[in-house]
């Protein structure tokens, strides 16, 4: 079949058969609502109204050339440079990591939990940002601060402020090494920091190993809790008293961290599970 003559719905069906192969049905058919999204701007039932429309050379080289960079393990969303975070859209780049489902049910609990308006709130190693505009966009009147060790992150983290039309305070800094302020002091303190072991790198999938930015994903296999720990510290003076401190986790350290968070004086102390049921979250009160 010449490509004059073919339809949406067969370019649709081509392209997940192609990536169904490598990917699995269901997370190809995603991919392919994803492309439609971004270089059609159709949604799922545009999608379908649009099955019989014929499509354009330039169309499908656009789609062809997509799906061949999704075979080489790029991610689709550093293809288009874009994620959906907490029902926005938010810029991302090899700089930041690709926001999780499991970091947007630690933003959904912090929105639920904390009512009071006027929160200063404060993001430990904010990436993208899709932590910390969230909660200035969700939370009553908050105050949101951020930092991150890269400027590259840093930028991107402020143009999603810039396009979502929220006011956060970014700067740079080490979460390692972080001073408290004896002027500021936070209501919240959220982090998802670095938290994979390096002996666990075997199990991830080749587009993260090969694109996220490593310094942003992995610990040494000695030193697990480096950054919980630094993080707990500088919160341990930086944060009211009744403060809250907010953490994403690797299930393997559930235990250490809750134990850790006790030695620097936080109590209330509760590990969660994120909706497949393992122990994701770690939120503590400073006494």
């Amino acid at each position: 079949m010449t490509s004059d003559i073919l339809t949406l719905k067969q370019l649709s069906d081509r392209t997940v058969a192609t990536l169904s192969a490598r990917f699995g049905r269901r997370e190809a058919e995603w991919m392919m609502r994803i492309i439609w999204e971004n270089i059609k701007n159709y949604s799922p039932v545009d999608v379908i109204l649009h099955a019989d429309d014929p499509v354009s050379d330039f169309i499908e080289k656009k789609v062809n050339d997509v799906a061949m960079r999704l075979l080489n393990n790029e991610p689709v969303q550093y293809i288009f440079g874009n994620a959906r975070f907490c029902g926005n859209t938010f810029v991302v780049s090899p700089a930041t990591l690709i926001p999780r489902q499991e970091t947007e049910e630690l933003v959904d609990m912090i929105v639920k939990e904390n009512h009071s308006t006027d929160l200063h709130v404060l993001d430990v190693g904010t990436g993208s940002g899709c932590i910390a505009v969230s909660l200035a966009r969700m939370l009553k009147f908050a105050m949101v601060d951020a930092v991150d060790i890269s400027d590259d992150a840093l930028a991107v983290a402020a143009e999603n402020a810039r396009r979502l039309k929220v006011k956060v305070h970014f700067r740079n800094d080490d979460a390692l090494a972080m001073v408290p302020d004896e002027r500021c002091r936070y209501d919240i303190i959220v982090s998802n920091p670095p938290y994979i072991t390096n002996s666990e790198r075997d199990m991830m999938s080749p587009n993260v190993l090969e694109h996220e930015p490593w310094v942003a994903l992995f610990v040494p296999d000695d030193d697990p809790l480096r950054f919980y720990n630094a993080i707990a510290k500088y919160a341990s003076v930086a944060l009211n008293v009744g403060g809250k401190l907010y953490f994403e986790i690797n299930p393997l350290f559930a235990d250490d961290i809750k134990k850790m968070l006790l030695t620097k004086g936080f109590g209330m102390i509760d590990i969660i599970s994120d909706m497949q049921g393992k122990q994701r979250f770690v939120k503590a009160q400073k006494h």
